[in-house]
């Protein structure tokens, strides 16, 4: 899949412009396995990056514009380096947002043409917005002679959503496009960005479990509960709820309104939670990893109120079969996709018995897709 979308932005490109591409972008979607709403409060979350991706065949211009058609939407943007503005005008702002932002950080930028496909879900949790702002990157990068730092570049496609979009997210969703690595999670210390490589499970395979539910991040609760953590980390007098251990949490739990004590608890336990599955994957222990993940979900619902029916539904209907070691909510919430560690060689089967169980209880069709774990963004054809 991911070599025919390849060839679609190149053939495209040619049709379009007469000419190959100077070059190929890719920048992958992620899935978390655990550490969910961890992130913005200085936390630990364990993503990797999915061999489902963006791609952008392009040339460099002569001038400062920038134009992109986009095959999914069939439809493009034209932006004038000297002139960006924002209007609302969804994929778009994104490749606005970033240029934004490097230029606010005083990159010199050149103009640049090109075609944008991805088979990365949109709304699912699995980061698409992510991805099309490290492919943007990598390809301002590539054409304006930019120094590719991963974090760096994680950190700018954040500033864009956060300030240019209007999403506050953390910073995981960029950070694990930009820096992930085949074959492995990474265990990202949001503070410092620190990152560990995390093996998966022998014998093991993520499956991400699309519930045909979605949810727009910026006019949904996720804002509200980040004001939450925000005002229970000012309660303890400490940064963010990261510096909060669960002894400290529990010695004080009482004075906490319920629903300030409830986002509290979620992300503190979430936090370790999120170090014992490194742990646990390190040592080759699917069964714990598992078992962490289906606590994780426990949480999000009842702690942090950011699941629904369907997605109940869709975690139960996972952990129950023989297959599934655990499995979880996963993204920001209120709709879009689960994650679920199965066994290997059942993986197959798993997807298909999940799916029709899940079909026949909410009359909802799943997509179930079967993931590995793959690099980060990066420049995958030609030269310029």
């Amino acid at each position: 899949m991911t070599e025919l979308i390849q060839q679609q932005v190149i053939d495209s490109f040619f049709r379009r412009y007469n000419a190959s591409p100077s070059l190929v972008v890719r920048a992958p979607g992620r899935v978390n396995l655990i550490g969910e709403h961890t992130d913005y409060n200085d936390g630990f979350v364990l993503p990797m990056a999915i061999n489902r991706a963006v791609w952008i065949a392009l040339r460099p211009r002569a001038d400062r514009k920038v134009l992109l058609n986009s095959l999914n939407f069939e439809d493009g943007i034209e932006i004038d380096l000297d002139g960006l503005q924002y209007e609302n005008a969804g994929w778009r702002e994104y490749v606005k947002g970033v240029a934004y932002v490097l230029q606010q950080q005083g990159h010199p930028l050149r103009g640049w043409e090109g075609v944008l496909a991805g088979d990365v879900p949109i709304g699912a949790g699995l980061s698409s917005s992510a991805a099309v702002e490290m492919a943007t990157a990598r390809a301002f990068a590539a054409v304006s002679d930019l120094p590719w730092n991963p974090a760096q570049m994680a950190k700018a496609g954040q500033r864009a959503e956060n300030e240019w979009v209007g999403m506050n997210c953390g910073i995981m969703d960029q950070m694990i496009s930009a820096a992930g690595q085949r074959d492995h999670a990474l265990l990202i210390d949001c503070r410092s960005l620190a990152t560990q490589l995390v093996p998966l499970p022998p014998e093991t395979v993520v499956v991400v479990l699309d519930t045909a539910t979605r949810r727009g991040l910026v006019d949904s609760a996720y804002n509200e509960r980040r004001a939450q953590c925000e005002k229970a980390a000012a309660f303890f007098g400490v940064p963010a709820l990261r510096d909060v251990d669960i002894d400290t949490f529990q010695a004080r739990a009482d004075e906490l309104d319920p629903i300030t004590r409830r986002r509290a608890r979620h992300v503190i336990t979430e936090n370790q939670r999120t170090l014992e599955a490194s742990e646990a994957m390190r040592k080759g222990d699917a069964t714990r990893m598992g078992q962490l993940m289906d606590e994780s979900h426990i949480s999000m619902r009842d702690d942090f109120e950011i699941s629904r029916a369907e997605m109940d539904i869709m975690v139960t209907e996972a952990q129950t079969h023989p297959a599934c070691y655990g499995a979880r909510m996963t993204g920001g919430g209120f709709g879009g996709a689960a994650v679920a560690l199965v066994r290997l060689a059942d993986a197959d089967a798993f997807a298909a018995e999940v799916a029709a169980a899940y079909q026949q209880a909410t009359n909802l069709e799943a997509q179930m897709y079967i993931c590995t774990a793959t690099d980060g963004a990066g420049v995958v054809t030609g030269q310029l």
